[in-house]
């Protein structure tokens, strides 16, 4: 399947839930915890044993689940095709500002913002940039319904 190209009229549209959680992507997750009580790491975790390639990004580790932690987008080595967010709504405009500055060396498509997490100004700056967002929405849990 290809990208939609419809993907950028608004936010979580099924064409692009479809898309980010039909396969697996490469995924770069902002907010990654090492503490495995915590929802980031078992959601991290559970895509990356459904085969998505998992990028931490957290400033305060140096390594999740064996993979280097990124301190923020600017230093991921790209490509990567999601950003999804474990942070507090009102954290979630820096992230979009840096995903929009990011986008064409990362060749990211989606801004996903984790279950919880609504923030309409970080939703108009990515959409701004042409990243397509999904929020308060569980990118571990669509997959799975996807796959059924």
């Amino acid at each position: 399947m290809t990208f939609p190209a419809n993907a950028f009229i608004g936010t979580n549209l099924d064409d692009v839930i479809r898309w980010a959680a039909g396969q697996p992507r490469t995924v770069a997750v902002v907010g990654l915890s090492s503490k495995p009580d915590r929802p980031s790491h078992g959601v991290a975790k559970a895509l990356q044993a459904m085969g998505y390639r998992i990028v931490p990004v957290n400033p305060a580790y140096d390594e999740v689940l064996g993979l280097t932690s990124y301190p923020d987008l600017a230093s991921v080595p790209g490509p990567v095709d999601v950003v999804q967010v474990f942070r507090r709504s009102e954290h979630t405009p820096p992230v979009a500002r840096q995903a929009a500055a990011e986008k064409d060396r990362l060749g990211l498509r989606v801004l996903w913002l984790q279950e919880g997490v609504v923030n309409e100004e970080a939703a108009r700056i990515a959409l701004e940039a042409g990243i397509a967002v999904v929020m308060d929405r569980c990118l571990y849990k669509d997959a799975v319904r996807l796959r059924r």
